[in-house]
């Protein structure tokens, strides 16, 4: 059973208030397996925080603590015991609502895998966090219309490279676009740029770097361009994460893996349901980006042009496009 919304929000209430010292005030709340938690505070800030305590692992050093917009973790002894708890606390800028969310997104990831021991918690606590570390670099907190229609593209390419038998750990191993890549996949030494629209009347793809369609980076290089409409018997992003999800639960990792992806992309489960539009995939075309391809390229421009924003239409690009096994080819992959 999850745990409810509210543990550790009613406990922030009961443990505001001005302190003129400097320390923790804390309440236990349901531990994660064999690790006990703690809803607190800190003082003088007042801060909430969220501790888990570990008896037979170590945390990792400071280097390899995230810290992000809003939040820092750090190594605390709140009861002076000299145990090894890592706080997750929020900073005196951040914003209390995001960072309850966040809180209650971590634990449920740490409760899912309680069962596996004290390390496996401790993973599970760091990675989620870490996702909510690149959640909270992006400027909005809700994706905008052109971020759900890209991050529906980028969904369905998943579910495609599934279907071609992939396995899954690989397939979701290569979705990089969410923690920071220059192309949305990244296969071996090349990669797959994948862009979405609802037009039927030209396929514009903007195009955001001169690195995006430039082969000399990685290759093979391939740009899949899917056309969405709008039906109510499409899916909507929940729906197709929620699928996905469901997919990949039987392989070991897969679906934790995936499911700190979404957050990244800044689609944290708890935002499943705030995105109602549904998507139909209407045809999907993909072109391989090699010599002939329009594009502008890091070697194709003076060198004094530093950044480059432009448009493609994809349904004037000249080329057959290419079938999901024949892209896997050029990638080595059978």
């Amino acid at each position: 059973m999850a745990r409810s919304i509210d543990e550790f929000s009613v406990a922030w209430d009961a443990l505001s208030g001005n302190d003129a010292g400097e320390g923790w005030r804390c309440i236990s709340v349901s531990p994660a397996g064999p690790c006990p938690m703690l809803a607190a505070r800190r003082f003088p800030g007042n801060e909430e925080a969220m501790l888990a305590g570990f008896g037979l692992v170590k945390a990792p050093s400071k280097e390899f603590l995230p810290e992000g917009v809003g939040f820092e973790t750090a190594c605390a002894d709140p009861h002076g015991d000299g145990k090894t708890w890592i706080a997750l606390t929020r900073k005196d800028a951040g914003s209390a609502e995001l960072f309850a969310e966040m809180v209650h997104d971590v634990v449920g990831r740490m409760d899912a895998v309680s069962e596996s021991g004290e390390e496996a918690v401790q993973r599970a606590m760091l990675s989620r966090v870490r996702a909510w570390q690149e959640f909270m670099r992006k400027t909005s907190r809700r994706l905008s219309p052109e971020e759900e229609i890209g991050l529906a593209g980028e969904l369905n390419f998943l579910a495609i490279l599934l279907d071609a038998g992939v396995p899954a750990t690989s397939a979701i191993e290569s979705w990089s676009g969410p923690v920071g890549g220059i192309q949305d996949f990244e296969i071996g030494t090349g990669a797959v740029e994948v862009k979405s629209t609802l037009s039927n009347k030209g396929f514009p793809a903007r195009i955001g770097s001169l690195e995006q369609l430039d082969d000399s980076f990685r290759s093979p290089l391939f740009l899949v361009g899917i056309r969405f409409s709008l039906a109510a018997g499409g899916n909507n992003l929940g729906e197709l994460a929620r699928r996905l999800l469901e997919r990949l639960s039987v392989t070991s990792g897969a679906a934790a893996d995936f499911s700190d992806k979404l957050v990244s992309a800044g689609f944290p489960p708890t935002h499943f349901d705030r995105y109602t539009r549904r998507f139909t995939p209407v045809s999907v075309r993909m072109l391989e980006v090699k010599e002939g391809f329009p594009r502008f390229t890091v070697g194709g421009v003076a060198e004094a042009v530093r950044k480059v924003l432009y448009e493609l239409d994809l349904d004037k690009v000249a080329g057959d496009g290419l079938t999901i096994e024949e892209v896997l080819e050029r990638f080595g992959i059978s």
